[in-house]
């Protein structure tokens, strides 16, 4: 069973802050991904977590079951009346996730209490809970650095947690600091005592969170507890986004509903761009460089059989297959490109082999097309005739104009050709380049009323020859959008209104070539 705690545990993280709106989308989205478990906050700390289960009761889960989290009582307190608790009830909700104690340690120094009188605090709860049919999950907190310590504590507050009535017992390692090894001989004696369904719950300060989890898995544990992403405190919790794709391509068990899976990596964007977190290009199964190939010998290999260089098949998982082309790139790269473009292209030609030279020299120049497939197309397209440029730059003047005030005004005036007719237009803009942007878009709508439709989403510039001071030569990646899609596009130069203007016209004339190719298929 997957227990996600994204909604908990993930928005501990650093830069990451859920508003109740932001949870409920999250936990739709993950219900479709079809996790058994959604803890969706601590009722008890704060109103918003709250407000978002009272939200969710407008909202039938598919799969999921709603779990809110809570720690056990108080020291020297009763059940009836820990405020935490009538907060976890008032959520109304059918599944209760309790933390407790099982480190002597953090008994003594954390709580300030006896160790009798934790192990009191984790029966009465449970057995609370229990007696209002809720199902019960008991997270030992900090077991691992608590079995270390003193294993035969550690192992009381498991007995005591499965004789009070917990589901499941679930052994956190809470610190993050447990290797593989260690866990596989604790778990040894923790199944010999105890009869009871037991999970993990792994954070991954030692970047051992994934293996932690998948070792439990092969040694019968039910629960995995992890999030999305890898989200949460210090270096974050295990990533489920690793996890479930482990558990069912290599180790042939059940994490999903059938069919489920291929929502991964969907997913995983999705909630990256509601935490308006930036997906990391090499995160394992769901990065958009997981199965991305760029060295010669390995596309020409992929040629062949994608297993020489792929452990999965992308599309198991949401995902696909990218190719590079690049300084490093070779025949078979152009080859395979061509084949996704549906370009009829010979490797023996001459013309093949001219392109791939291009390629390589623009490459040395700063361009980086691996970044950039928009303009990338728009390259091999033109060299094999499939598409020419559907505009002409006559003249181009920037003006830039300070006013007293202390700020300044910018104005673009771009003179351009279509066909036979000749526009000319200036506009204003919050800087050069949006002034760019605003004047060639003014010129060029009247003929191509398309252009309204497209945004630029993105404007980076990464300067290439830091040496050279302000006469560096600049690469400039955009990316743009409209309704269906996002493309990003290159310029380089070293004057970054030339840089900015190659990539934006690029843009423009990717954007008009996919709708022309759309219209002939």
């Amino acid at each position: 069973m997957i227990y996600d705690t994204t909604l908990r545990d993930g928005s501990q993280g650093e830069g990451i802050s859920f508003s109740v709106d932001d949870k409920v989308k999250i936990a739709k989205k993950l219900d479709y991904l079809g996790v058994s478990y959604i803890e969706g906050g601590w009722p008890g700390s704060n109103p918003k977590d709250l407000d978002f289960f009272r939200q969710m009761k407008g909202y039938e889960l598919e799969h999921a079951r709603l779990a809110a989290f809570s720690s056990t009582r108080k020291p020297g307190g009763t059940v009836k009346q820990d405020n935490n608790i009538s907060s976890l009830l008032a959520a109304e909700v059918s599944v209760a996730t309790i933390f407790g104690k099982s480190w002597d340690f953090h008994v003594l120094r954390a709580l300030e209490t006896s160790l009798e009188e934790n192990l009191n605090m984790v029966r009465e709860t449970i057995a609370y809970l229990k007696e209002r049919g809720l199902e019960v999950i008991f997270d030992a907190e900090h077991f691992f650095d608590g079995f270390k310590n003193n294993p035969d504590y550690a192992m009381q507050v498991l007995i005591t947690a499965a004789s009070a009535g917990a589901d499941c017992l679930v052994l956190c390692d809470t610190n993050g600091g447990t290797l593989p090894w260690e866990l596989d001989e604790l778990i040894g004696r923790v199944q010999k005592e105890i009869k009871t369904p037991l999970g993990i719950h792994a954070h991954n300060d030692s970047g051992c969170a994934v293996s932690n989890s998948l070792l439990a898995v092969q040694r019968g544990f039910i629960q995995i507890q992890g999030t999305i992403n890898n989200y949460g405190e210090r270096c974050g919790n295990a990533d489920l986004c690793s996890i479930i794709p482990n558990i069912e391509l290599k180790m042939n068990k059940r994490g999903l509903p059938p069919g489920r899976l291929k929502r991964l990596t969907e997913v995983s964007h999705y909630i990256n761009e509601i935490a308006n977190m930036s997906s990391p290009n090499n995160q394992p199964f769901v990065g958009y460089g997981a199965f991305a190939h760029k060295g010669g010998i390995h596309v020409s290999a992929l040629l062949k059989d994608s297993l020489t260089y792929e452990h999965i098949n992308p599309e198991e998982v949401g995902n696909h297959r990218r190719v590079l082309v690049s300084e490093l790139s070779g025949i078979s790269n152009l080859l395979y490109k061509a084949k996704e473009l549906n370009l009829d292209v010979n490797s023996y030609d001459a013309e093949t082999r001219k392109v791939i030279k291009q390629i390589k020299e623009l490459e040395s120049e700063g361009f980086q097309f691996e970044g950039a497939d928009a303009s990338l197309e728009l390259l091999l397209r033109k060299a094999f005739g499939q598409v020419s440029d559907f505009f002409q730059l006559n003249n181009l003047k920037i003006i830039l104009e300070k006013h007293e005030e202390g700020g300044f005004i910018s104005e673009a005036v771009v003179k351009v050709t279509v066909g036979d007719e000749t526009f000319h237009t200036a506009a204003e803009g919050d800087g050069p380049v949006n002034a760019l942007d605003n004047s060639l878009r003014k010129a060029l709508t009247e003929v191509y009323p398309e252009i309204s439709e497209m945004h630029l989403t993105d404007y980076k510039v990464r300067v290439l020859d830091g040496k050279q001071g302000t006469a560096a030569r600049v690469r400039v990646l955009v990316e743009s959008s409209n309704p269906t899609e996002k493309w990003s596009t290159v310029g380089v130069s070293e004057n970054i209104i030339e840089a900015s203007w190659q990539a934006i016209v690029d843009s423009i004339n990717y954007m008009l070539m996919k709708k022309r190719l759309n219209q002939v298929d």
